[in-house]
Order: structure tokens, then C-alpha cells, then sequence
């Protein structure tokens, strides 16, 4: 492999004084952060959280400039770990990537080694990040209501935000695995789309939520996947049949979540939080297996529209306004 050149092409997000600006820019390769690995970064994709490090969201970046990118998938350039050496294919997602260090909107990345894992066999570079931190997020969801032995037998299931990355993986992967899904979205234009992906039923986001203030709704749900947060958790955790139990992973909807105590006591129900970012490595490589052999999605390209860096900032505002079906995937150069 030929040696890194002395710069590199990135979006760059910069701040002065109270002004955001972002682009496409080249920066030199020594002002990569430190760490064992060097990636040449082939793919990326666009999330929830890459859109706000977009526009400088101060709960996201806290330096500047900034590159964003929670998600890195690539070749090994340079390596001083005995782990990985130079030519090997891998993928690097959560942790600090993105946010508190330049992340994967770039030719290269510079991690430490414990923040890689090598590309898993049954997936090509380009799909672990049409998968990437909403696939990983969305697998993670699914494990959890395994784990606590909500099975296809135990009744239908509920998807929030079915539209978005977390939703669509979540919808395919529960319908692969035979559970019956009820697909939530605020896009009804969607519905055969969503009926294509494996959903049994859609509901609007009206027909879902109940925003009175009862402790305990009529009993519908086994259990859920939300990727939405505020009303729509709250309206979901009610309505969890006993023993429930609901995986929650997004805050786009808020982040309140005005319950009683009720349905924990009274039915029994769970509400698990879903940490992909700092997730321990051995269950990120674990969920990263499954992901690629028994849980292999077919159809992922079906799922994903790419685009390349200087299509981010249209992405970027249609993503922060509700309107992108699917994931976003970012290709950095060509492989």
C-alpha cells in the first residue's frame, strides 16, 4: 500500500464567533488526532447525531473545527499495533469517533486499536455502513428484547420511527426472525413501503400516540423498539403487555419521559437503554457476527442511498427535518 499522502480531503465543520460554516475542505494529515491505527476510509454514512455535529450542536461538537462521522470503514494505512497491519479491511463506529475526535466524513481517520474491529466475513466494507450505528443500534434493540425472552409467540411487537436507520433495520431484522411488527411512522405516504420491509400492519403516528396522562394503557404490545423517545416511549411503555418489555434508543421526539411508576410494578414491564457508542467490545464484535451471518439482512442496498461528501449538507437538512426513508451512505472514495 502506497504511503499516505501529507493531506487529506474532509467536511470540516468550523465556528466563528457565533457563526457555523461547513464543507468540503483538505487538511494536513498530522492534524489527525493520535492513535495506533491509521484507516484510509473508503465508506461512512450519515445518522442522527452525524446531522447535529453538522450544524456545530453544542451537546455534539465541543471543539472546531470539526469532522464528523460516527462511522469509519476502510483499509488499514499504518498501524503500531500488532492487531491489524497495513491492508487490512475494518470498521470503526462509536466510541469518541465523530465527537469528541474528527470522525469518518474523511480519507482518513486515526483511532486507537481497542476502537477497531476487522471488517466481519459475510459483509462487504460498503455494507457494514449501510448497516452502520443504526444497524449495530437497531441489532442491539432486537438482542435486548430476546434477552428477555420476548419471542415471536409472545404477541406482536412495535417499531417507532420506522422509517428512519434504526426503525428500517429493526422492521427487516424482527420480521426475519418471525416476529409479527407494527411499523409506526409520520410519513403515511410510506405505508407499502414499510409492508415491503416486513411490517404487518403501519400506523400513523396519530393513531399511536395517547398523550392523556393515564398511568396504564389497554395492554397491546409484547414489546418495542423505540427510536423516537418522548411521546411515543411514554405511550409505549403504557401499553406493554405483562412482562414487556421496550428497547429505547432515540431522543428525536424528546427527552422527557412523564411515566408513574405503574407499569414496572404492576405489569412487570422493562424499558432497556441502548448505549451503542460505548457498547463493550466483546458484545460489539458479538452483535457484528450475528449481523453478518445468522442475522444477515438480504436487500440492504434497497435500504440505502449514496452519496459522496459534497452531498452531505442536503442530506444533512433533510435528515434534521424527518424526511430521509432509510440510511444515507457516504462514500469517501473510490475502493
Amino acid at each position: 500500500m502506497a504511503n499516505p499522502p501529507q493531506d487529506f480531503e474532509c467536511f470540516l465543520v468550523r465556528k466563528t464567533g457565533e457563526s457555523i460554516a461547513s464543507g468540503v475542505d483538505r487538511r494536513p494529515l498530522r492534524e489527525l488526532p493520535a492513535g495506533d491505527v491509521l484507516i484510509r476510509v473508503q465508506w461512512s454514512s450519515l445518522n442522527y447525531k452525524d446531522a447535529l455535529a453538522a450544524t456545530g450542536h453544542s451537546g455534539i461538537v465541543r471543539r472546531f473545527p470539526h469532522v464528523p462521522g460516527i462511522d469509519a470503514a476502510g483499509i488499514v494505512a499504518e498501524s503500531s499495533s500488532p492487531l491489524y497491519r497495513a491492508g487490512d479491511e475494518v470498521l470503526s463506529t462509536g466510541h469518541e469517533l465523530g465527537v469528541e475526535r474528527w470522525g469518518g466524513w474523511a480519507e482518513y481517520v486515526r483511532v486507537p486499536a481497542e476502537w477497531v474491529i476487522p471488517r466481519p466475513q459475510g459483509l462487504t466494507l460498503e455494507e457494514t455502513m449501510m448497516l452502520g450505528t443504526a444497524g449495530f443500534t437497531a441489532a442491539q434493540c432486537v438482542a435486548a428484547l430476546a434477552e428477555r425472552n420476548i419471542v415471536p409467540e409472545s404477541g406482536p411487537v412495535v417499531v417507532t420511527g420506522a422509517t428512519g436507520g434504526v426503525g428500517t433495520i429493526a422492521l427487516k431484522l424482527l420480521s426475519k426472525l418471525g416476529y409479527e411488527v407494527a411499523a409506526v411512522t409520520g410519513k403515511p405516504g410510506e405505508r407499502d413501503w414499510l409492508l415491503r420491509q416486513g411490517a404487518a400492519e403501519t400506523l400513523t403516528r396519530e393513531e399511536f400516540l395517547d398523550t392523556t396522562t393515564r398511568p396504564l394503557l389497554a395492554t397491546r404490545w409484547a414489546g418495542g423498539v423505540d427510536a423516537v423517545g418522548g411521546a411515543a416511549l411514554t405511550t409505549l411503555v403504557r401499553s406493554l403487555k405483562q412482562r414487556g418489555c421496550v428497547a429505547a434508543c432515540g431522543v428525536a421526539g424528546g427527552a422527557d419521559l412523564p411515566l408513574t411508576v405503574y407499569p414496572f410494578i404492576l405489569r412487570g414491564v422493562a424499558l432497556q437503554g441502548i448505549d451503542s457508542a460505548w457498547c463493550p467490545e466483546d458484545r460489539r464484535r458479538e452483535i457484528w457476527r450475528r449481523l453478518s451471518e445468522e442475522w444477515r439482512l438480504d436487500g440492504l442496498s434497497e435500504l440505502a442511498t449514496t452519496i459522496r461528501l459534497a452531498d452531505v449538507p442536503g442530506s444533512v437538512r433533510e435528515i434534521l427535518e424527518g424526511r430521509v426513508r432509510g440510511r444515507r451512505v457516504v462514500r469517501i472514495q473510490p475502493g
